[in-house]
């Protein structure tokens, strides 16, 4: 049955017990939260001076079942050890999302998306069952048959239902190598109605697609990266070194081809976290030439980037040129496919940044998903934008309008980062009635958060 040795699960049980412990010796009054050394969260939170719960055992992949194509794998075990294990195998995760740090039990609890979205749907989907601890202290096995009403909640509730433990993922076959294509547009709508294309048919000009998503640099120049899996050997390109990938995507016309191992595809935006590490000079060649090649990765950025807001360099460089301070922008929404060719060019129109990142999705699961409900098997597309603009007359009025604006035109926005919404708004948009039930029955003495109060008040 299964490849792992037994110390694997002996290792997690331990991990299990640390993190029930870490609960029990908490004060009965104190807010429980995770202690972890990374995030990929972009909110500011409050500070806490309460001991976080020990999730130092709940780290690694306890099993990989071939046969089965799944995965048991512990909540805070990233996605670079999970495909290192998978990939062993010719298998891979149906959804990993870009950055290597993020954990399995993040992209659940907060969503995740890539470029296999378009036809294998968000992370939370290929969960099969998951252990959750609750905040009343109990370990419970969610399933579609087992406290269903945890498991379709659990997904975007961001740790204020409980924490995965354990989850069963299921895993799809790949080959080594990923062919891509990137065919350039000069007209966002040209672009989406390409992508409605294959989306439709999974080719493009009598060729497979595996992989899809897209750049937009501006209303002009835009680009679909296409990538086929392939076990043709031959000269693979590499992007951790000197050469940066976004800028391998821009040509004047038609299309270019590359190749990169299935690892290296999977990770390349890692390398320059899409293309943020400009932002830190990563992409000028003198910085790029000393910048050891081990830190050239998106953990290495956010670690600058709590620095920066830390003792707010931004700001601080903006006045020394006589400028104004800068209201950070960074989103992910999600816009129906028929209406994401406006929403662009509102965008384009409206906010000054770019480039803009692209994946379209759609759900697999026809019942739905309460906390972040947008409609089973109809095609939207991933907006993802993460920069920073001069501050409007009021606080975070940029990030105001987009949320307005997503509104508008259907659409959803991820919370991984600052929100401006109303109580009323945010129970419209996010669960309502439904994520109370589920906090009433999983956390009655509210140890854990509230969503809104993380999400929207900081917490």
């Amino acid at each position: 049955m299964s490849v792992t040795a037994t110390d694997a699960r002996d290792a997690h049980a331990t991990g299990v017990e640390r993190l029930l412990q870490s609960y029990r010796a908490l004060p009965a009054t104190a807010t429980v939260r995770l202690a972890k050394p990374t995030s990929n969260l972009f909110r500011a939170r409050d500070k806490t001076h309460t001991a976080g719960l020990d999730t130092s055992g709940l780290t690694g992949v306890i099993a990989v079942d071939p046969v089965a194509r799944t995965a048991d794998v512990a909540g805070m075990c990233t996605y670079e050890d999970l495909v290192e294990a998978t990939l062993a195998f010719g298998l891979a995760p149906l959804v990993v999302p870009q950055l290597k740090t993020i954990t399995l039990g993040g992209a659940v609890t907060g969503l995740g998306i890539e470029s296999t979205s378009f036809r294998n749907g968000l992370p939370h989907e290929s969960v099969l069952e998951l252990d959750i601890l609750t905040g009343s202290g109990e370990l419970l096995t969610a399933s579609p048959a087992e406290n269903a009403d945890l498991y379709r909640a659990f997904p975007n509730s961001y740790g204020t239902l409980g924490y995965a433990v354990r989850l069963r993922i299921e895993l799809e076959s790949v080959q080594p190598f990923v062919a891509l294509r990137h065919v350039r547009f000069d007209s966002i709508a040209d672009l989406v109605a390409t992508m409605q294309r294959i989306i439709a048919t999974r080719e493009f000009d009598g060729t497979t697609v595996d992989y899809l998503d897209g750049v937009v640099f501006s209303a002009n120049e835009s680009y679909l990266c296409l990538g086929t899996q392939t076990a043709t050997p031959g000269t693979v390109s590499n992007y951790t070194g000197q050469r940066i990938f976004y800028r391998s995507i821009q040509h004047a016309s038609g299309v270019t081809h590359d190749r990169l191992t299935t690892s290296d595809y999977l990770w390349r935006w890692d390398a320059d976290w899409f293309w943020c590490s400009a932002a830190f000079g990563a992409q000028h060649p003198l910085v790029r030439r000393l910048w050891p090649r081990r830190y050239r990765r998106s953990s290495s950025y956010a670690a600058l980037m709590k620095l920066e807001r830390r003792f707010d360099i931004g700001n601080r460089l903006e006045s020394l040129k006589g400028r104004p301070p800068l209201e950070r922008v960074v989103q992910d929404v999600e816009v129906p496919m028929d209406r994401s060719a406006d929403f662009l060019e509102w965008f384009l129109r409206a906010v000054p940044i770019s480039p803009v990142w692209l994946c379209p999705l759609a759900l697999r699961d026809d019942t739905g998903w309460p906390l972040y409900p947008i409609r089973p098997r109809e095609s939207y597309v991933n907006v993802g934008f993460w920069s920073a603009v001069p501050v409007g007359l009021s606080e975070g009025a940029t990030n105001r309008l987009i949320e307005r604006t997503v509104g508008q035109f259907d659409g959803h926005k991820s919370l991984y980062s600052d929100s401006y919404y109303s109580r009323d708004e945010f129970d419209d948009l996010y669960g309502g009635e439904t994520y109370r039930e589920a906090k009433k029955r999983y956390d009655p003495d509210s140890r854990l958060l509230d969503l809104y109060q993380k999400a929207v008040q900081r917490r």
